[in-house]
């Protein structure tokens, strides 16, 4: 695709039908690489960026996240969706011109929270609001990008966290949202629950850890998309601190399940030549 309208035109249609898997890169590399397996859409993800940052998920500025946003949508020849956690404002109005900053950024879609910094959910009349300023903001804006509201009752411990969810996503659905998503939910029986309560609009599913459920499964129960967050970024860190432990402790053998380095070496020579680029250096 070669601009940044085609790319919210293709996202805008992959949400219309059928299911789709957008994985999330943490980095330009791994950008590169999910989209040379043939994904049709990719997603940042907020905790695999602040973890490259030497940072908690949620501790990155705001400005810092644009930028790591903006590099993953240059890096991209797919659409990208924005996690913009909760737009880095807790008043309606004060996310209005982070939105747009977001959208300035390339993204095709980005998705809001429920959720301050401080990991509480907001009251629901404030989060249906921040929602409504979101939509103002991409339509204000006219560009397209698919608004994605997110219900984290699941996430935060909540006491009955599917009703939550349910009465929080449907009142995103009428507040503008394109697509929702209640991170945490894994049984079939709640995911098709949120299915049905938002219909027609799509659903979002995340699957960071094996849930027993395929992507035939979450399409078969009306999922439209499914991501898998900090997943992919996890499973990085996880041979970096297995490899370092060996290290630290005088061995090497973790470094035996190592990439190839000619393979890695391989596809990204034949990535920049497809693009018709040369070294950075």
């Amino acid at each position: 695709m070669s601009g940044v309208n085609e790319k919210r035109q293709a996202f805008r249609a992959l949400h219309e039908r059928g299911c789709f898997v957008i994985p999330n890169p943490f980095d330009m590399g791994s950008a590169r690489w999910l989209q040379g397996l043939g994904f049709k859409a990719l997603a940042t993800t907020s905790s695999g960026a602040a973890w490259s940052y030497g940072f908690p998920d949620g501790r990155l500025s705001r400005d810092v996240m644009i930028e790591h946003i903006a590099e993953i949508a240059a890096a991209s020849d797919v659409p990208v969706n924005a996690d913009f956690l909760n737009g880095f404002a807790d008043d309606p109005e004060d996310l209005i011109p982070n939105v747009v900053l977001c959208i300035e950024a390339g993204v095709a879609g980005l998705s809001i929270e429920d959720m301050g910094a401080d990991g509480r959910l907001y009251d629901i009349e404030l989060a249906t609001t921040r929602i409504r300023a979101a939509r103002k903001a991409i339509d204000d804006d006219g560009t397209g990008v698919i608004l994605v509201a997110r219900a984290e009752a699941f996430l935060v411990g909540h006491p009955d966290p599917l009703a939550e969810a349910v009465t929080r996503l449907e009142r995103f659905a009428e507040a503008g949202a394109d697509c929702l998503y209640a991170p945490g939910v894994t049984s079939r029986e709640d995911i098709a629950t949120i299915v049905k309560a938002v219909a027609p609009k799509p659903v979002n599913v995340l699957v960071s850890a094996p849930i027993g459920l395929t992507l035939a499964d979450l399409a078969g129960l009306g999922v439209r998309r499914v991501s898998v967050g900090g997943g992919l970024a996890r499973m990085a860190w996880a041979g970096v601190m297995r490899a370092g432990k060996d290290l630290a402790a005088g061995r090497f053998d973790a470094l035996g399940d190592a990439a190839s380095g000619r393979d890695l070496n391989r596809f990204f020579a034949a990535d920049a030549e497809r693009r018709g680029v040369c070294s950075t250096a």
